[in-house]
């Protein structure tokens, strides 16, 4: 994990509605401030996917998009006995895949991306996942998110990946007012520059457990001072 620098004294899948709201401008303390308290609020967040080597990871983050994390975990353990590397995945029959994984939404193309994945994997990279985003991004069902989140995870590279937690909590902070996930990804980028591969997952905790869609738990809020939603909010 990167090391946390200390406390300043200065302390494609579908997502949510964008607020009409103009976000506020912030200077580059408030920035280093929001910036700090994630990373001493969530220095040692990690996904809660279960995986135990890159093949697993890479197939549990395909399995989640527009689907929980809990969901995945359940599906998984009966995928990876029955095909524990991606060379057993390749060999497999998409209806045996779907069965296993039904329970996950959109598990049809899902199936089929997993299966044409690991074929990729095998012919092209000789069975050995790929490592790097542009390697990543040409596998079936593999767009830059899902790429990311490998390499933040895995790897922890300093990437951003934008899902509907992180564009809603970067939405409310007023970090940005880009319409799409990448043009998002992009704008957090370049405002926090490093550390990104923990502000990720921290921004993921932070709105799956905290900043929620419907209810926002407010009130307990570390990051509450800068949110621009609190006293007038609207779900995003």
């Amino acid at each position: 994990m990167p090391k946390v620098p200390q406390k300043s004294t200065n302390t494609e899948s579908v997502l949510p509605k964008k607020s009409q709201r103009t976000a506020k401008k912030w200077n580059k303390q408030d920035i280093e401030q929001i910036k700090q308290l994630f990373l001493e609020h969530y220095k040692d967040a990690k996904t809660e996917l279960h995986y135990r080597n890159l093949y697993e990871l890479l197939v549990a983050v395909m399995l989640s998009a527009q689907c929980t994390d809990k969901r995945v975990n359940i599906v998984t353990p009966a995928l990876f006995e029955k095909y524990p590397d991606v060379q057993s995945l390749s060999q497999a029959n998409i209806e045996d895949i779907k069965m296993i994984i039904k329970s996950v939404s959109f598990f049809n193309n899902k199936a089929s991306h997993l299966h044409k994945m690991a074929n990729q994997v095998m012919q092209e990279f000789n069975g050995v996942i790929p490592t790097t985003q542009a390697e990543l991004k040409t596998l079936a069902g593999v767009g830059q998110k899902t790429a990311n989140v490998v390499l933040i995870e895995f790897f922890e590279q300093n990437y951003m990946a934008v899902d509907t937690h992180v564009f809603r909590v970067s939405h409310r902070l007023g970090l940005s007012n880009a319409k799409t996930a990448l043009q998002t990804e992009s704008e957090l980028a370049k405002l926090f520059g490093d550390h990104l591969c923990i502000l990720h997952q921290a921004f993921v905790l932070f709105g799956r457990y905290t900043c929620k869609a419907l209810k926002p738990m407010c009130e307990s809020c570390f990051i509450a001072p800068f949110c621009q939603n609190k006293s007038n909010f609207k779900p995003i």
